[in-house]
Order: C-alpha cells, then structure tokens, then sequence
C-alpha cells in the first residue's frame, strides 16, 4: 500500500502522486519514509530528495526546509525544490564558474559576497549532482 506525497516549494507544486518511499535529507541525517510511518515533523537540510513509485524513482535538488509524516500522508514544505528533469546542466555549471570566480576574487570570508558566493556554489554543485545522477540511472536498493 503506498503513501500520499506532496513535495511544495515557496512557488509550486512540484510533485504529488502515491509512492512507496520517500528518502530526505534530514538535519540529521538521510531519513526513508514508508507506509504507516509514525508522526514525525523535521527540518530538511539541503540536498537529494528521492521518492520511488511504479517501479521507478524520481530526483529533486532541495535547499532545505520542512518535511511532515502522518501515516496515510508525506509532506515537504521545501524553500526551494526542483525535479531533476528540469535541471538546466549548462546554466548550473555556469552559475558553479561564477561562484568559484568570486570565490577566489580574494575577498574577506566574512563579507556578503563571499558568503552568498559560497552559497551559490554549494546550490550549482547540489543541481549538477541530482541531474548526473539523474542521467546515471539512480537506483533505491531494497535496503534502504
């Protein structure tokens, strides 16, 4: 029997079907939720959001934010979320170049534009990871 799940970012709605798992990365860790799983309200750090369904799995690029388990019902709140299959490669590895560039512009690690520049290199290098493991052929294993 599968579970509901509904995967929202601040501007859309950018999945929601039945599934048999959702795998999330949790602020404490990469977190499976099946069936029947017991309550549970957590924050979501950035990174790969999985869900399998019909045999298959889907990829998203998140940057944090809220996951909600009822038994019957999964839902992410994430800041911002994106399908894999939307993934632009050629924008995200040009969006990782500039990052670097500012990065190595020499200036102070504590200023804005370091630090939104760190920013943007971890969300460049996140897009570019789910993409290739899109394109790789992701795989849940029955042991996770």
């Amino acid at each position: 029997m599968p579970i509901r799940a509904e995967i929202v970012s601040q501007d859309r709605s950018v999945f929601e079907g039945d599934v048999d798992i959702v795998v999330a990365p949790g602020a404490d860790g990469e977190m499976g939720i099946l069936p029947h799983h017991a309550p549970l309200l957590t924050t979501l750090k950035p990174g790969v959001l999985r869900v399998r369904h019909s045999g298959r799995e889907e990829l998203f690029a998140i940057s944090g934010g809220v996951m909600e388990v009822r038994p019957d019902i999964v839902t992410v709140l994430a800041d911002a979320a994106e399908r894999a299959d939307e993934i632009d490669i050629s924008r995200a590895e040009e969006a990782r170049r500039r990052a670097e560039v500012s990065l190595q512009a020499g200036l102070p690690h504590d200023s804005e534009a370091y630090l939104a520049a760190e920013a943007a290199l971890r969300r460049s290098n996140l897009r570019l990871n789910v993409a290739r493991r899109r394109r790789d052929g992701p795989r849940i294993t029955s042991g996770e």
